[in-house]
């Protein structure tokens, strides 16, 4: 069932934290922060909505890494539950879809509980300071790609970001699966 991301306070500070990536390597939010900005997106490899945009978003994930803004995507879904989910098959989707960018796994689930995310992708961009100046959508496809000439909205937010330091007030909530909790 789809869940929308729900609304956070703007100029929340990221959340600290420090995590294994499919490379091998641990990285903390210092590691993947970039100097003009820094996304963190909740995505898993079962979701829908996740499958339909991964090639989009590792390609926006390459313009922006380019443009000294940092980039990470982390799953924090219950594996035993979800085994598609398993960080062996995290480091699988990983290489399959050529990702640029750390992605961490959040086997206790904390991470994903500070920044709030509810669903998959969810996605959190933030200004130089790390404070959250966007909690929107990668654009306006979900399970099928977007119209010709769409605004590409992550990228155009980060870029407003880095060049401004804020972002459109009227961002557009992500939609996808629902983390899948533990205790749930």
């Amino acid at each position: 069932m789809a869940t929308t991301a729900t609304q956070v306070v703007l100029d929340t500070p990221a959340a600290e934290f420090r995590l294994p990536a499919t490379d091998g390597k641990t990285y903390a939010l210092d590691d993947v922060a970039g100097e003009k900005g820094t996304v963190v997106v909740f995505i898993c490899n079962h979701c829908p909505y996740v499958k339909a945009v991964i090639d989009r978003m590792v390609s926006e994930a390459r313009v922006l890494m380019s443009e000294s803004i940092g980039f990470a995507a982390i799953c924090s879904n219950d594996a035993v539950s979800y085994p598609e989910d398993s960080f062996e098959n995290m480091k699988r989707f990983a290489k399959a879809h050529d990702f640029p960018f750390p992605y961490l796994h959040d086997e206790t689930q904390t991470v994903a509980r500070a920044y709030g995310a509810v669903c998959t992708p969810d996605f959190f961009g933030y200004n130089a300071d790390r404070k959250l100046k966007y909690r929107g959508r990668l654009d306006e496809g979900r399970t099928t790609p977007p119209r010709a000439g769409a605004p590409r909205e992550l990228v155009e937010a980060m870029r407003a970001i880095a060049n401004t330091g804020l972002a459109r007030a009227d961002q557009k909530a992500s939609i996808g699966c629902s983390i899948k909790w533990k205790d749930e």
